[in-house]
């Protein structure tokens, strides 16, 4: 996979907005059960500056960090997204229809990846569905990761490069994929078009 290229409509932004909101709802997790910055860095395996740099919003957390900081906190990635501290009231319309302009968005735009919250992020389910969007060259990076639970997908446009231990599938329009994500594995777009991805994330 090709090194990762960033999103152009928010690369020119010195501290985009939502690596603002990310990294205030991952301080605000870690401070609610008494983590100091040492000690989650540790357990992430990053540095403390690192760290800190991503709970201010000064640099972007990787998909690996954000996947391994929620099995962390016991929670599913959904529950990092901007504005999921606050639970969606059980037996309304919003718990069950999502509209467009009501997705949750993740801009990992170092990674050249942006991931759309298509369900409710918080609740008593464990099934969250996203649309993924990878630029040309976007990629998780070159180190796989594991987290708990399951996944699969399936490639609406573009071609996804996927790595899963020690294989690696070249997936065009019409593929589907489906894994334990405790399996090591990683993802990019080594194609010249964006790839748009609907994907699927179960929680253990």
């Amino acid at each position: 996979m090709s090194e990762a290229t960033s999103l152009g409509e928010i690369a020119g932004s010195a501290t985009p907005p939502l690596d603002s909101a990310v990294g205030l709802r991952l301080r605000a997790l870690r401070k609610a059960r008494r983590l100091s910055l040492q000690v989650m860095a540790d357990r992430l395996g990053v540095s403390i500056g690192h760290l800190s740099q991503v709970e201010r919003g000064l640099s972007t957390a990787s998909l690996k960090l954000l996947a391994e900081a929620a099995d962390l906190f016991g929670l599913g990635l959904a529950d990092l997204f901007p504005g999921a501290g606050a639970a969606v009231p059980t037996g309304e319309a919003g718990a069950v229809v999502i509209r467009q302009s009501e997705r949750g968005r993740l801009g990992l735009w170092q990674a050249g990846i942006t991931k759309e919250l298509l369900t409710a992020p918080r609740g008593a389910s464990r099934l969250n569905l996203f649309m993924v969007r990878i630029e040309p060259g976007g990629t998780t990076g070159e180190e796989t990761y594991v987290h708990g639970g399951e996944e699969a997908g399936f490639v609406l446009e573009g071609t996804l490069e996927l790595e899963v231990e020690d294989r690696t599938w070249q997936l065009a329009a019409g593929d589907s994929f489906r894994f334990a994500s405790e399996r090591p594995h990683r993802f990019g777009n080594a194609g010249a078009e964006a790839a748009l991805v609907l994907w699927v994330n179960v929680t253990p």
